[in-house]
């Protein structure tokens, strides 16, 4: 009888264990920075808009640019859409070589990317993490490189100053987004 006990408990474990593992898998990402998997944007890219904004009291500012490389003389067809999450919401996403910014506030954060797209490899996806301080910009380039014959990668980094950042803004279009509904 103690027998038949414990075999059926371990068939109902058995039988849970796939759900729970999928919704740590998402839970993960989450944690990561990602937001919701589901969750699709459009964007609005204006190659004439540049802003910049300063940090309002007591929040940090972080600009994220996307940047795609390819072989010299590979034809892509069109540019991805990236979607850009921080301590597991979307924040918003951007299309090209193009860039958003936000606020945050002062503390540890997540930050994670990935590519909006059916057609995307699995595992398109970047995250890291950034301690934000008051008062303090910060720039981050999402970079998906496709250089034949390696697979795509996709990276996020920290631009390494202020120049750089204010470079890149000179050089990139502003993306505004809103999520499809």
């Amino acid at each position: 009888m103690h027998l038949a006990r414990i075999g059926l408990a371990f068939a109902a474990l058995l039988a849970v264990t796939p759900l729970h593992a999928q919704n740590a898998a998402t839970d993960l990402r989450q944690e990561a920075g990602c937001g919701p998997s589901k969750a699709e944007f459009n964007v609005k890219v204006d190659k004439k808009n540049h802003a910049t904004a300063h940090p309002l009291p007591g929040k940090a500012i972080i600009y994220v640019f996307s940047q795609y490389i390819t072989n010299a003389g590979y034809n892509t067809i069109g540019h991805v859409t990236t979607r850009i999450g921080m301590d597991g919401n979307w924040i918003g996403a951007s299309h090209e070589s193009s860039y958003l910014f936000f606020t945050a506030d002062p503390g540890v954060h997540h930050l994670c990317s990935d590519v909006q797209s059916i057609f995307a490899p699995k595992n398109l996806d970047a995250a890291t993490d950034l301690n934000a301080q008051a008062g303090k910009t910060y720039y981050y380039k999402v970079v998906i490189r496709e250089v034949r014959p390696d697979p795509v990668h996709m990276f996020i980094t920290p631009v390494g100053n202020n120049a750089e950042g204010l470079l890149l803004i000179s050089n990139s279009a502003l993306s505004t987004s809103q999520l499809k509904k």
